[in-house]
C-alpha cells in the first residue's frame, strides 16, 4: 500500500524484454539506502518487487498483465520514473490510499500554466471515468492528486510547483501517456451498488430508506 506522495525520481538504465515479461534496472536520483530484496516499490504508480540490488541500482520484474495495463509497454532506457516505497504502519497518510495496481492509461490533452501552477487535462475512457469524482483523489503516474473537474471523457488536475519539481509530472507534454489508478474506495462503492442494482434496483425510495436522502 502507498500514499501517492513521491519520494523522488529515478532513471531506467536497462530494459530486458522476454516472452515472460520485462525486467527494469532503475537508478534512484535520491538517497535510497535502506532498500531490501523483496521490498515493494511503486514505479510511476505500478507496485513492483525489488529482485536485485547492485551498486546504486535496483531491478524489478513486470508481468505481461502489468505491461499491458501500463505505459511500460513502450519504456526506453533513460526514461525518468516516480518512486515511492511502501507505506509502513505508523507512517503519516498524507496523500490517499494507493494500491499500486494501475487500472489503465490516460493521455495528456492540455497543459496550461496558471501563474506558478500547472493545470493538466487528461483523456480517460468512460469505463474508468465512472470511478472518478470531482474533488476526489486519483493517482497519476503514482502521484496522489485531487480532481479539479470531471468531463465525459476525462478530467482536470492542478499541479503545484513542488509536485512539478520532485516528480515527472512537470515534464509532461500534450500527447504523453500516464498510468492511472482510480480511487480504491470508489471502485468498492461501485461494486456494492452494482450488486444491489442486479438484485432489486436502486431507486429513490431505496436510497431514502437507507439514509442517503
Amino acid at each position: 500500500m502507498f500514499t501517492g506522495l513521491i519520494e523522488g525520481k529515478g532513471v531506467i538504465t536497462q530494459v530486458y524484454r522476454s516472452a515472460q515479461g520485462m525486467e527494469l534496472v532503475i537508478k534512484p536520483l535520491f538517497e535510497m539506502t535502506d532498500l531490501n530484496l523483496g521490498d515493494s516499490v511503486a514505479v510511476s504508480g505500478a507496485c513492483l518487487t525489488v529482485t536485485k540490488i547492485e551498486n546504486d541500482t535496483f531491478s524489478v520484474q513486470l508481468s505481461p498483465e502489468t505491461i499491458a495495463r501500463t505505459t511500460f509497454s513502450n519504456v526506453q532506457v533513460g526514461k525518468k520514473v516516480n518512486l515511492e516505497r511502501a507505506l509502513r504502519l505508523g507512517d503519516r497518510l498524507g496523500g490517499h490510499l494507493v494500491t499500486g495496481h494501475v487500472d489503465t492509461i490516460a493521455t495528456v490533452v492540455n497543459r496550461q500554466e496558471k501563474g506558478a501552477h500547472t493545470v493538466f487535462s487528461f483523456r480517460l475512457s468512460s469505463e474508468w471515468m465512472r470511478y472518478v469524482v470531482e474533488k476526489g483523489s486519483i493517482a497519476v503516474d503514482g502521484v496522489s492528486l485531487t480532481v479539479n473537474r470531471c468531463f465525459k471523457d476525462g478530467l482536470e488536475v492542478n499541479i503545484i510547483p513542488h509536485t512539478a519539481a520532485v516528480t515527472t509530472l512537470g515534464e509532461l507534454k500534450i500527447g504523453d501517456k500516464v498510468n492511472i489508478e482510480t480511487d480504491l474506495i470508489g471502485k468498492y462503492v461501485a461494486k456494492f451498488v452494482s450488486v444491489w442494482e442486479e438484485k432489486q434496483g436502486i431507486t429513490e425510495d431505496f436510497l431514502k430508506a437507507h439514509g442517503f436522502f
